[in-house]
């Protein structure tokens, strides 16, 4: 997780320090790119805090990660798991400039139930971020793929979880996970409902229908659930 401890936003569902954050390490980028080498990974998701306390929203730093990843291991495909940078296009731009293969975002949420969960973001501006970046992996004809989740059982219903993954698509949204929101302590959003293995699973059907590549849904699932498998399952991919 780039940019320290600590982040500068109050998500109802996250248990990560908030408040004011330390200065930017910059020898970051290159211990990542150490570590992904030590460990030896084909495929390496990398996230952050959100750092709106930065003019470009740390995106510099993550784009100077990337391409320390890329150089000290070629082979290694690169998932980036970005903050919405409060909309800023030009940050986006360098993010994208470096070439990561996966570009997520998470939604998080439907909504309506943004403004308890996700208090500091906009739903709409989530969903301009990911068009964004599809349009311009389309225009460039590069291999990215976009990525979005969420977490269910804070308050949505089935259906609109289904207009939720419309909207996705209507971004051109390759991949979605879809897993169980899980409290992680007694000062974070409580947990309205557990959902059933077979709503995932239709989930998971009708994500499939609405023309998404991949959609990983089920209790466990989180972000980096499966996320090698997710890019080599997609059909289209290579063919980007």
């Amino acid at each position: 997780m780039l940019g320290g401890d600590t982040c500068t936003r109050h998500c109802g569902f996250c248990a990560v320090n908030k408040g004011q954050p330390e200065s930017l390490d910059p020898e970051e980028p290159r211990h990542v790119a150490e570590a992904v080498r030590h460990l030896n990974l084909a495929h390496a998701v990398i996230t952050s805090v959100n750092r709106d306390d930065l003019a470009d929203g740390g995106a510099s730093h993550w784009a100077a990660t990337i391409r320390e990843v890329r150089a000290e291991n070629p082979d290694c495909k690169i998932e980036v798991l970005i903050p919405d940078f409060n909309g800023d296009e030009a940050a986006l731009d360098a993010v994208l400039d470096a070439r990561p293969d996966v570009l997520n975002h998470n939604t998080e949420t439907i909504a309506r139930l943004y403004r308890r969960v996700r208090p500091d973001a906009h739903y709409e501006q989530t969903m301009t971020l990911l068009k964004r970046a599809a349009a311009r992996r389309d225009q460039e004809r590069r291999g990215m793929l976009t990525k979005s989740g969420i977490m269910a059982g804070l308050g949505e219903t089935f259906d609109e979880v289904v207009e939720l993954m419309k909207d996705l698509r209507a971004v051109s949204c390759d991949i979605m996970t879809i897993g169980q929101y899980l409290q992680p302590h007694a000062r974070r959003l409580p947990v309205e409902r557990y959902v059933t293995p077979e709503e995932f699973a239709e989930w998971r059907e009708v994500g499939m229908s609405l023309g998404f590549r991949h959609v990983e849904s089920s209790p466990l699932t989180r972000s980096s659930y499966h996320a090698r498998q997710q890019t080599e399952e997609s059909p289209l991919a290579a063919a980007r």
